[in-house]
């Protein structure tokens, strides 16, 4: 079974928030060595928009280092005032397929219902270019809106649309708006990373306490538009648990669902034309 992480951070001279690991560097060899461990045979790239457009470029070397192990979901200056001709050639770049935001900086909130991201919504639609969000709370139903507006743009939502690490939530408060995503399923260009799960958890390995929420968002998008994955670099467990929770602990994730969940369904949604291994 191919196993592929949807997001992984990789970086170099600087540090990542605090809920991440504090190093300086953690560069394409040390994830390769970690994935190697864990069973886990490639990943999406998601290059941290808070330390620069240098990630980018660490992201494009690691393609073209190993071009059949990495992709990318990268991120911009959407203010720029050649921002259109960027989304244009975005591909042009080894491995890039979209892009990923999380749009968390005070100047940033109103993006999401000003208006003034119609542009990029219309061009990646057109490019056929995916986007991830971090979106959650009452972004949750503006992503719906986006997405029928635009029914051509795939978009992505980041770690069961709990918000990301930085909260401290865990357990049934974490997941107490889950029914409010759960009616994005009706729009068959949404897709949910279920990333970050161990981290909203404060029960130990197996993480037992949030199994039915795990369920009840395969329930609803379907083993074509979940993808697992972990944002590794911030998770309570090894890379390995992080692996072992889906394929080993979920009695109701099996045979070819548990195929697509784990990596070919987001080769497939990324329309990642992955070459084959050196």
């Amino acid at each position: 079974m191919l196993i592929v992480d949807s997001q992984i951070h990789i970086w170099r001279n600087g540090r990542m928030s605090s809920h991440h690991r504090q190093v300086d560097n953690f560069p394409v060899d040390e994830a390769l060595a970690e994935m190697a461990v864990a069973g886990v045979d490639c990943a999406v790239l998601h290059p941290p928009g808070a330390l620069g457009d240098d990630v980018n470029v660490q992201a494009v070397e690691a393609v073209q280092a190993h071009p059949d192990r990495f992709c990318t979901l990268g991120h911009f200056d959407l203010q720029r005032p050649d921002r259109e001709e960027i989304v244009a050639h975005w591909r042009e770049r080894p491995g890039m397929l979209g892009f990923r935001f999380t749009f968390n900086q005070p100047q940033q909130k109103a993006w999401w219902t000003d208006g003034s991201l119609d542009w990029f919504w219309k061009a990646c639609e057109r490019q056929q270019l995916v986007v991830g969000l971090l979106a959650s709370g009452p972004n949750i139903p503006v992503m719906g809106a986006i997405a029928e507006k635009h029914p051509g743009l795939r978009l992505n939502i980041d770690h069961l649309g709990r918000g990301g690490g930085g909260h401290g939530i865990k357990d049934s408060a974490a997941f107490a708006d889950l029914p409010e995503m759960l009616k994005l399923a009706k729009h068959p260009n949404i897709a949910v990373k279920m990333s970050g799960a161990p981290s909203y958890s404060s029960d130990a390995y197996p993480y037992r306490n949030i199994h039915g929420y795990l369920k009840q968002i395969f329930e609803a998008f379907g083993p074509e538009r979940c993808f697992w994955g972990t944002d590794i670099t911030r998770m309570p467990c090894s890379y390995r648990q992080c692996v072992t929770l889906f394929t080993e602990e979920l009695p109701w994730l099996k045979g070819r669902d548990l195929e697509r969940v784990m990596g070919g369904a987001v080769i497939d949604w990324l329309r990642w034309k992955r070459p084959a291994a050196a």
